[in-house]
């Protein structure tokens, strides 16, 4: 699968690409439920992602939010036309309460003169950061996680 087809910015079409370049999404059956100018959201099953106390693993809860912010980034450089990597350079993550079903994460777009700012960047350096935040869902919608991470971009 190309990287810069249209279809790839799809949620079928980003999720084909996790499933391909980032195993542990297979591992942890991520389904990526949208992917539009707002939001990304990324959904697993708790069976996949289980501890042994029957709740989900804080590992899990860790990976699904690094994986909404990297492909929330992926999928802003591949929309502007833009390939290259993107990596984690730092990350934390706050466990609110325990997740009882399935894993839900949500990382918001970024305010659009963050974008432009950091495409510029990466388009001048072919280096660029941006600091993303995702939050995976608890009990009434409230979060269970608050994910805050810095993600590089090279091209």
């Amino acid at each position: 699968m190309s990287e810069l087809t249209p279809a790839s910015m799809t949620p079928a079409g980003l999720e084909t690409y996790l499933r391909e370049k980032i195993p542990l999404s297979r591992a942890m059956e991520i389904r990526v439920i949208e992917n539009s100018t707002t939001r990304l959201v990324l959904e697993a099953p708790l069976a996949a992602n289980i501890n042994h106390v029957g709740t989900a693993f804080g590992g899990s809860l860790h990976a699904l939010p690094t994986l909404a912010c990297y492909s929330t980034l992926w999928a802003i450089m591949r929309e502007a036309g833009t390939d290259g990597h993107v990596v984690v350079k730092h990350s934390e993550a706050s466990y609110r309460s325990p997740v009882k079903g399935r894993l839900r994460a949500i990382c918001l777009r970024p305010p659009q003169p963050v974008v432009t700012r950091f495409l510029e960047d990466l388009r001048r350096n072919k280096k660029a950061r941006m600091e993303l935040e995702a939050m995976v869902e608890g009990d009434a919608e409230k979060p269970a996680v608050e994910f805050h991470g810095t993600f590089v971009a090279i091209v």
